[in-house]
């Protein structure tokens, strides 16, 4: 294998327009527009038919190092508006964790903007004197997400 690393993380939501709103508000820019439809290599490449419509985009986070590139996609055809994962213990990508340098102050924001918080912050050790504190929270379509602010040496 010959993996350097990680290129995006695919989230797909019911409406696109709500969806992008909410990760700009996170901090996320929209930088490239997914076509709404593609060549047939490309719908067999993500296992559909060349009939399929997409409304999306890549978001990247401003001043990420490294960057930090979302997927967000609203499948038009095929379309399944079923909730995503109910819980955090179901197999599979569970959630997407994003670094902070002030936990409680994006904790305080998205408390005023009604955003479905899962529980105050919670702290982690790792050694006697390092760890870190994180919070998770929901999407418009109840996608896991989660802050972290790492503390001390490793």
């Amino acid at each position: 294998m010959h993996i350097t690393g990680m290129v995006h993380v695919n989230i797909n939501c019911r409406d696109y327009d709500a969806s992008l709103r909410f990760y700009e508000m996170l901090g996320f820019e929209e930088f490239w527009r997914v076509p709404e439809t593609n060549t047939p290599e490309v719908a067999q490449a993500v296992g559909m038919d060349d009939t399929y419509r997409v409304k999306g985009a890549l978001l990247s986070l401003k001043d990420a190092s490294p960057p930090v590139i979302i997927d967000l996609l609203e499948w038009q055809e095929p379309r399944d508006d079923s909730a995503p994962y109910p819980h955090l213990y179901r197999p599979g990508l569970a959630r997407l964790a994003l670094a902070t340098s002030d936990l409680e102050a994006d904790y305080a924001f998205l408390q005023t903007k009604g955003v479905e918080i899962l529980s105050p912050p919670a702290t982690v050790m790792i050694t006697e004197t390092a760890g870190s504190s994180f919070f998770c929270f929901k999407d418009p379509d109840g996608t896991f997400l989660e802050l972290v602010e790492r503390f001390g040496e490793r």
